[in-house]
């Protein structure tokens, strides 16, 4: 049974649209499923509709010889119709776009060819191919959407938890809501946290088994990442990324990480690029009135999938016996805030004498959202938290309790 995905929406909605729709995405988050399920859907509407997979080779090498020859597998459209008779438009389902030569000529090419009278929507694996193929020359012509891992509503509805995917609704829409069920739900919330959002995990009852999952994903798939970014030392890439890991939530300190594991700062610079454009980790810039000083300060890093964060590290300890519960909690309140905000909005917040806030979201420099994050029951403002409130009164700012009854589901409705 097909269970759907909040991005889902916004994705069909965009389908109408002329503009070419790419999904990108980490290996594994459910793109290829999506697509078929968005394929189905506009056949359902007896739209033109076809789908086709670049794993197979023989497309793919007709596609590379010339982009008319996506139409030995689809319907050609006619002529352009500039928005009119929008019922007569083609449109073609890829899967694994990047695989093609060059995927932005070929997408370029038929966009300018036949405007409205067809449409495209495609996935590719990791924005790392995204960002080095689909060049400048596709500007005005697509829009990219990220399909992440699961978010902890998606996992429970997966895990088939419906109930208490509803209780949860109601927690986030309802500040004063009292859930009965609220511990159920923070001991899958607990769950989450360890195993992580990637679908094959949600749906797997197991905890063994998704041990077991998850240490295929890491050898496998993230081989394939390494084998097609051209990643050369293999075990000094995924040295870096287990270390990367381990300092969840801390300073990137490129120098730092060069001399571990032995390589120039070209090349951690080259594997943090991958890891970001693979959808593996993502860095935080700080916050500052003072733009200069915030470019020059180290960002902190975050993994996208506290799963394989904790496969990285072969800890799959229940999370009320770790001593890096607090790293978890705040590497998950970071990626529910990408779910909520841009990313660029986004930063943390640090002084040279080391007082800091874990979060600012603004969309200026006078006002906006801070938050602490914290697993103690009666947590208590640290100096940092202080001194933000005094150099920057415009903003709200909040303790997020894991332990208090006003926690995470609460104060972020997460």
């Amino acid at each position: 049974m097909y269970i759907p995905r909040n991005i889902e929406e916004k994705i069909q909605n965009h389908i109408a649209r002329k503009e070419y729709t790419i999904i990108t995405g980490a290996r594994q988050s459910g793109k290829t499923t999506l697509l078929r399920e968005l394929f189905s859907e506009q056949k359902k509407m007896k739209k033109k509709a076809f789908f086709l997979s670049l794993e197979n080779i023989q497309i793919l090498s007709d596609l590379n010889t010339d982009p008319e020859n996506v139409f030995k597998y689809a319907i050609r459209p006619r002529e352009p119709f500039n928005g009119s008779k929008q019922n007569d438009r083609v449109i073609i389902f890829i899967d694994e776009i990047q695989y093609l030569d060059r995927p932005s000529n070929f997408l370029k090419f038929l966009y300018d060819k036949y405007l409205e009278s067809l449409k495209i929507v495609a996935t590719g694996s990791s924005a790392f191919y995204i960002d080095s193929s689909f060049d400048d020359s596709l500007a005005g012509r697509k829009r990219i959407f990220n399909l992440r891992t699961l978010a902890f509503d998606e996992y429970l509805r997966f895990s088939g938890q419906q109930d208490l995917y509803k209780e949860l609704l109601l927690i986030r829409q309802h500040r004063e809501y009292v859930s009965a069920r609220k511990q159920e739900i923070m001991q899958i919330f607990d769950e989450f946290l360890v195993y992580g959002g990637y679908p094959v995990i949600a749906l797997e009852n197991s905890k063994a088994e998704k041990i077991a999952l998850l240490r295929e994903l890491k050898n496998a798939f993230l081989k394939r990442d390494i084998d097609e970014s051209g990643v050369i030392n293999s075990d000094a890439f995924l040295k870096l990324f287990v270390i990367l890991a381990s300092q969840t939530g801390n300073l990137l300190n490129k120098q730092e990480l060069a001399n571990t594991i032995r390589v120039d700062n070209k090349t951690v610079d080259h594997y943090i690029s991958v890891l970001q454009k693979c959808f593996h980790i993502a860095l935080v810039k700080p916050f500052s009135t003072n733009i200069r000083k915030e470019l020059t300060k180290m960002p902190k890093v975050f993994l996208h999938d506290t799963g394989l964060r904790n496969s990285l590290l072969e800890r799959f300890t229940p999370l009320e016996n770790r001593e890096d519960k607090g790293a978890i909690l705040e590497n998950y309140v970071f990626n529910r805030l990408t779910e909520l905000f841009e990313a660029d909005q986004i930063r943390y917040w640090r002084t040279t004498d080391k007082k800091e806030v874990d979060f600012v979201v603004s969309s200026d420099f006078s006002t906006g959202e801070a938050w602490e994050v914290k697993m103690d029951k009666y947590p208590k403002k640290t100096s940092g938290f202080f001194r933000f409130q005094e150099l920057y009164p415009g903003f709200n700012t909040r303790l997020i309790s894991y332990a208090e009854r006003e926690n995470t589901l609460h104060v972020l409705k997460l």
